[in-house]
């Protein structure tokens, strides 16, 4: 590379300053950064910790009616198998759940339930069962029924546009998410209306 010249560095020095360049030194001369960033530090992800994690909405839903009776929002990192006690109401005698539920009936918080688990078998473990035996319609049964309560999530996504996350934190995530399965429950009960 060569050595610029006195006339170059002259011209460089003589370019238009920007707007936003003086805006900018006007900002770094204001703000104190350095203290700002102590005291964001603690809230900030740690590097090597990977992305932010999102809200999530787990809910409840009674199997015969297709109607959401609970709903627990929780950051993506939180697993769905930690949230499986907050979901139930009390009269269930069953409960369905998909493989990130293994071991729900072995937690501490789950022991007393009176509950019986019908937990979705890891893919891996299911790829090895035969296709025309018993484990392997068990399995299926599991997914049927599961399937049926997943219909409140096409409602939430499909007539109400809410398929994209939104990062606005967790309380706010968590008010729009109840709103819209509030209008879900309206619009699956209207199949039950008999006037």
């Amino acid at each position: 590379m060569e050595q610029a010249t006195f006339a170059e560095l002259e011209h460089d020095l003589k370019k238009r300053h920007t707007r936003r360049e003086a805006f900018i030194e006007k900002m770094e001369a204001l703000i104190p950064w350095e203290r700002l960033e102590k005291r964001v530090e603690p809230f900030y992800p740690k590097a090597g910790r990977g992305p932010r994690p999102y809200p999530l909405g787990v809910i409840g839903v009674d199997a015969q009616s297709g109607l959401t009776h609970s709903l627990e929002t929780t950051p993506a990192n939180a697993s769905d198998v930690a949230t499986a006690n907050a979901l139930l109401h009390g009269g269930e005698e069953r409960v369905w759940g998909d493989a990130g539920y293994q071991g729900v009936g072995k937690r501490e918080e789950n022991r007393d339930t009176d509950v019986d688990w019908q937990v979705a078998m890891k893919p891996g473990k299911r790829k090895l069962l035969d296709k025309a035996g018993p484990e392997e319609a068990a399995e299926k049964r599991k997914a049927s029924v599961r399937a049926k309560v997943e219909h409140p999530f096409l409602y939430v996504k499909r007539h109400f546009g809410y398929a994209k996350v939104r990062c606005r934190g967790l309380a706010k995530n968590t008010q729009r998410i109840a709103v819209l399965l509030g209008f879900t429950n309206l619009l699956i009960a209207r199949r039950y209306d008999t006037a």
